[in-house]
């Protein structure tokens, strides 16, 4: 069960708003309960245009960094990119090369490995660039907090720029030039991800040296053709999705269809979704973790070859390389899973009286505990932090939940930490083992004096109530409007009133593990889908009448159309 319902207030201007925007009374309340008033007109929100992003020279330190590469590219230096090894890390980087490879850049790349070097730039890395010939680094996802990485490619002779969007600390670090959105206080968009701060940047560079705001066509051909890769980096690390996030977001997905990226192009065939309309979903569950496993598994320079210089079989062979690991990243996820499970029950971490997780354990792969950390947290509806140890040393992976700041509750027991980083709502760590169990206990003594029993219950948040006759396929192409979903643009989430149970239940899937049915409500009939709730099968038959919460989607077989629900959860008669 998904919990308590908390449906939005109806909007006593609704229809009103409905006939000016020219939308249905439905997706008028939608876009209202996104912020959306009469006094403001949706066209931004349903139709960003891409002259509605920033002007590059808008993010801080954007024009000096560009001015800085121009330099270096024009008197021929050796530039490397040093990028993250997630799916934000490794697109940044593909835009930034392709923009310096047009420009006829010395470039390469560098990302660390994840389970030998750890996150971030490390100086050992950094020494051995500098003795293989790099002059210019630039750090993308990541480098906001390395203060003594940085004096180290000072003192090798290497010039540094930072383009990050992580979480700064109080002391920066000595480069050349930082590139941040948050650094400054009049940038409208602190939310840039790393991918989107390296398209930023490529934009600037383009602008330097095209000595012009208006960049060449060849510039210009380049920077639309990363737009799909800004795309997947903001989608990928859930960050907002308003604004100029929304303009990358949708703009980018649009291309990816029929993207001319060699790397890409393989990635999609991979996951099966060649010649199909991409969206978030296809991105956040089927492009995304496939980009991801690689990282986590320890080779992520292989997806980020796949993403620059591959030609099109390179790249079809490293993505079924990446499936492969995608495989193996699963089966590892599962078993941990199952074994942090059984602890948290065996340690009473789901009480009440206790509001958060902390798990430690030999054995774990370091590179999938941060998705089982998000795996407790939608279980048990609390902030997990897991700690694999190997020897005397611990490296942990955290997640949150609402209203318990990661970050921040971790810099209250840093005492107890070899390191930390990350943001409000995930976070990682470096730990002596010696110091797990004293760590715990400080992290729970955040939760418990933070977090309320009420925040420790889920909640479902529905956006309006409907009857089964405003589910046409029109309508439901509207709300399609207000994608690409994501944080703070959740996909919309509607609820009924009472429903009769119109033919008798059935389970279906490979185990019967999901329950299907079709719903009567004054003379209009809907079928519905709920996944992995088998379980809810005898409640319906018994009660033949139910509430239900669901997302609409568009079933589309054998070249017809209806209007479908997935069901997130029922409510019967008392």
């Amino acid at each position: 069960m998904a919990g308590e319902w908390i449906v939005h207030p109806p909007w006593d201007r609704c229809r009103e708003a409905a006939v000016r925007w020219n939308v249905p009374p439905l997706v008028a309340q939608l876009l209202f309960n996104r912020g959306i008033d009469l006094g403001a007109d949706p066209a931004a929100f349903l139709a960003p245009k891409l002259t509605d992003l920033l002007p590059p020279e808008a993010l801080p330190g954007a024009r000096e960094a560009a001015a800085l590469l121009a330099r270096a590219v024009a008197e021929g230096r050796r530039i490397v990119l040093y990028g993250d090894y997630d799916v934000d890390g490794m697109t940044g980087v593909a835009i930034l090369w392709r923009v310096l490879q047009a420009a006829g850049a010395d470039v390469g790349y560098y990302v660390p490995n994840r389970l030998d070097e750890g996150y971030g730039l490390n100086t050992e890395a950094v020494r051995k660039l500098a003795d293989e010939g790099a002059q210019v680094l630039v750090s993308v996802d990541c480098g906001i907090t390395a203060v003594d990485v940085v004096e180290a490619a000072a003192e090798k002779g290497v010039q540094v720029i930072i383009t990050d969007h992580h979480m700064p600390q109080e002391r920066l670090p000595r480069a050349a030039a930082i590139v941040h959105p948050a650094l400054g206080q009049d940038y409208p968009n602190p939310h840039l991800c790393g991918a989107g701060v390296a398209f930023k940047l490529a934009w600037a560079l383009a602008q330097a040296l095209s000595a012009s705001e208006r960049v060449s066509s060849e510039f210009r051909e380049c920077l639309l053709d990363a737009l799909p890769l800004a795309a997947l980096g903001t989608i990928a690390d859930v960050v907002s999705l308003r604004g100029e996030n929304r303009v990358i977001a949708r703009h980018g997905l649009a291309r990816l269809k029929d993207t001319r990226h060699a790397g890409l192009a393989a990635l999609i065939e991979s996951a099966g979704l060649t010649g199909q309309s991409i969206g978030d979903y296809e991105v956040g569950f089927r492009l995304a973790p496939r980009l991801n496993a690689t990282g986590r598994m320890g080779q992520a320079l292989l997806a980020v070859e796949m993403l620059t210089r591959a030609n099109a079989a390179r790249a079809r062979e490293i993505a079924l390389y990446l499936e492969e690991h995608n495989r193996a990243r699963q089966a590892k996820e599962r078993q941990i899973v199952k074994k942090a499970c059984e602890m948290v029950e065996a340690q009473g971490m789901a009480a009440d009286a206790c509001r958060g997780i902390v798990l430690a354990s030999e054995g774990w792969h370091v590179g999938v505990i941060g998705i089982v950390a998000a795996r407790l947290v939608d279980r048990y509806h609390r902030p997990a932090v897991l700690i694999a140890v190997e020897g005397d040393q611990g490296q942990g992976s955290a997640r949150s939940v609402p209203h318990f700041e990661m970050h921040t509750a971790l810099a209250r027991c840093s005492e107890h930490l070899v390191s930390f980083g990350g943001h409000a709502m995930a976070a990682g760590l470096k730990i002596r083992a010696a110091d797990i169990d004293a760590f715990a206990e400080a992290f729970m003594d955040q939760a418990n004096n933070t977090l309320t029993g009420a925040d420790l219950q889920p909640r479902l948040r529905i956006d309006a109530e409907v009857t089964l006759g405003e589910l046409t396929i029109p309508s439901v192409r509207s709300i399609d409007r207000l994608g690409p979903f994501g944080m703070d643009n959740p996909k919309p989430r509607l609820c009924t009133d009472w429903l009769d149970l119109a033919y008798e239940p059935r389970c279906v899937g490979k185990t019967g593990e999901h329950l299907q049915a079709v719903f009567a409500q004054n003379g209009s009939t809907i079928r519905a889908i709920a996944f992995g709730q088998a379980d809810r099968a005898e409640d319906l038959k018994q009660h033949r009448r139910c509430r239900v919460a669901f997302e609409p989607l568009i079933n589309e077989y054998q070249g017809r159309q209806s209007v479908d629900l997935r069901v997130l959860d029922f409510r019967f008669p008392e």
